[in-house]
């Protein structure tokens, strides 16, 4: 081993190490590796930052952002909303929506899947009486599973993409994965259909800052407008688009008030209604009901092209002009071009015109205006804002566009016209040319310590190679395993990414271990392709604990899990995965060079 070997290796170590005792942040931990491969003259300072161009970054930003977009179309929404009334039992919710998330998680990386079918879970537990302890967990493992089915379904396979092209000058296409993916999809999606009785179903889920003021009830104003395709809905037709999270507190129609108006009253175009309800109900009831927000008709007056349209909460404190006063005697619109488009009173029903409701300290508004804007405004009128959460209530939903950007970065991909990074980075601006997502929203969407951690931890890696050190563990490795079965070396670095993945993040275990496996697959005189398949296979595959993968992590909370329930469910599915994948990549990718 030479010195620069060494000192490669014993600078990974320190990673490793720093990752595991999770005292600091991933990406702290990342950069500063990367710093001192740099003052060790391991990393040559050139290449540095080469990871922040790297393919590789580019593509997990993208997908983020595309992602973000789709969740917003709403389009699974709308697919699943046929099936959801039908979901009354853990029996068949747990198996629908964990095919739900597997199966999007082909289609946009798996963290983002989550994120989409996650509140529609919690909306189906909360209406049934179901436990999110027994639903949460199987959909994240789903969405592991989904992900390692195509090539943008999660990290580790772009990793191993490159990785594979670094060595023999070709990645892995977009729908290589899918013969052990998809089948290691199915076999776990049976596998959880039955095991998530395993779970506990007692378990209190915690609740964030966003998901308590989200319990705040609003009330907002909404019209039928001229063109209003639902013209003789009844109040109870209404109710039930919102499935009865949102209702129709007052109805002024003709001129005439009615206060709580009856389940059959029909509502006319013109006629105007107060709602009440949680903001993500109020939005669904106006998107779905296509009903306009009778004070946000007017145009938000914008000081730069650059502007953006923003709608924010926040509270009205004891000395606020608006204490005393409606939104008409304030003329909100008139002095600082912002619109009041809902308001939420602790203890209270509102049946009146919002613009006449008189404010009183504690009360919470819901304001829209320009960027720049409004944090002027909130301060000269007294009001303090909310922790920052989105909020939408009645903006436009792209709902057919994203599905389309979508299916052409992939049809783009997998005819090969053009690379992944390119068509990724294509649907991700086409996603914000189209308005599906505003340009702050693709910034929040992408996940800037992920990036981070990736774009650092390229070139540590890569110190690994550029030293030999690589080829020098798999030259070890191969001698270990000469003379046994191939099966066996298979397996082994299947093992070895899977118990590393719960303690590193995917992306540096794929980092790390890709290489080595590679190069121990050359040494022993086999295809190094099945090799690069456990790797990813098992990197994207952590149901052990709630750190080494950001799915496990997104539902810990929601679903009130502690550390070692991840284990009932992950560690029989992680003895499946181990079992059966390395067969199935042997079966698909041969493991004699052709």
């Amino acid at each position: 081993m030479t010195l620069e070997q060494g000192l490669a290796f014993g600078l990974v170590a320190a990673t490793i190490a720093a990752f595991i005792w999770g005292r600091f942040r991933y990406d702290v931990i990342a950069v500063c590796a990367l710093l001192i491969g740099v003052a060790l003259g391991i990393v040559p300072a050139k290449d540095a930052f080469d990871g922040f161009s790297n393919d590789i970054t580019v593509i997990i930003a993208a997908a983020l952002v595309v992602s973000a977009a789709f969740a917003r179309s709403g389009v699974v929404e709308w697919v699943l909303r046929p099936l959801l009334p039908r979901l009354k039992s853990e029996r068949s919710q747990v198996p629908v929506l964990t095919a739900a998330v597997t199966l999007l998680s082909t289609a946009t990386k798996n963290v983002g899947a989550l994120a989409i079918l996650m509140p529609v879970a919690l909306q189906v537990a909360r209406r049934t009486g179901s436990a999110p302890s027994r639903l949460l967990m199987p959909m994240a493992f789903g969405a592991m599973l989904g992900g390692v089915v195509t090539l943008v379904g999660t990290a580790p396979n772009i990793i191993v993409s490159q990785v594979r092209e670094e060595m023999i000058g070709k990645p892995f296409s977009m729908y290589d994965y899918t013969p052990v993916g998809l089948t290691l999809a199915v076999i776990g999606l049976i596998f959880l259909s039955l095991a998530y009785r395993i779970l506990p179903a007692d378990r209190a889920p915690a609740v964030s800052i966003e998901e308590a003021l989200a319990a705040n009830a609003y009330f907002t104003e909404v019209e039928a407008p001229e063109d209003w395709p639902l013209d003789g809905a009844r109040i109870a037709d209404l109710h039930a688009l919102a499935q009865g999270e949102a209702q129709v507190m007052m109805m002024l129609s003709k001129g005439r008030r009615r206060a709580r108006p009856h389940a059959n009253t029909k509502v006319r175009i013109g006629d105007i209604l107060l709602l009440q309800g949680e903001p993500q109900a109020l939005d669904e009831l106006i998107n779905r009901g296509k009903l306009r927000l009778t004070r946000s008709d007017r145009p938000v007056a914008m000081d730069e092209p650059t502007d953006e349209v923003r709608v924010v909460e926040a509270v009205v404190g004891a000395e606020s002009e608006f204490v005393g006063r409606s939104a008409q005697q304030l003329d909100l619109y008139g002095r600082h071009g912002v619109n009041l488009l809902a308001v939420a009173r602790s203890g209270y029903d509102l049946k009146q015109h919002l613009k006449r409701v008189r404010f009183k300290s504690g009360d919470i508004v819901v304001l829209q205006g320009s960027e720049r804007s409004l944090p002027a405004a909130l301060a000269a009128l007294g009001l303090l804002p909310l922790a920052e959460r989105e909020v939408r209530l009645g903006g436009i939903r792209h709902a057919l566009a994203p599905a389309v950007i979508l299916a052409a970065a992939m049809i783009l991909v997998a005819f090969q016209v053009t690379p992944v990074a390119v068509a990724f980075f294509g649907a991700a601006v086409a996603m914000i040319a189209v308005g599906a997502l505003r340009m702050r929203e693709a910034y929040g969407a992408v996940d800037g310590p992920l990036i981070v951690l990736i774009a650092a931890m390229i070139p540590v890696s890569e110190a690994i190679q550029t030293t030999g050190g690589a080829d020098l563990i798999g030259g070890w490795l191969s001698t270990l395993f000469r003379g046994q079965s191939p099966m066996l070396a298979l397996v082994s670095i299947l093992a070895v990414a899977m118990a590393a993945t719960p303690f590193l993040n995917n992306a540096a275990t794929v980092l790390i271990v890709a290489p080595v496996g590679a190069s121990m697959a050359k040494q022993l005189g086999l295809n190094p392709d099945p090799f690069l398949m456990a790797v990813a296979v098992g990197a994207a595959c952590d149901f052990l604990t709630p750190i080494g993968h950001q799915c496990n992590t997104l539902v810990m909370g929601p679903g009130g899990y502690r550390f070692g329930d991840y284990a009932r469910l992950g560690a029989p599915l992680t003895l499946l995965v181990l079992v059966l994948g390395a067969p199935l990549v042997a079966w698909f990718w041969p493991l004699s060079p052709t």
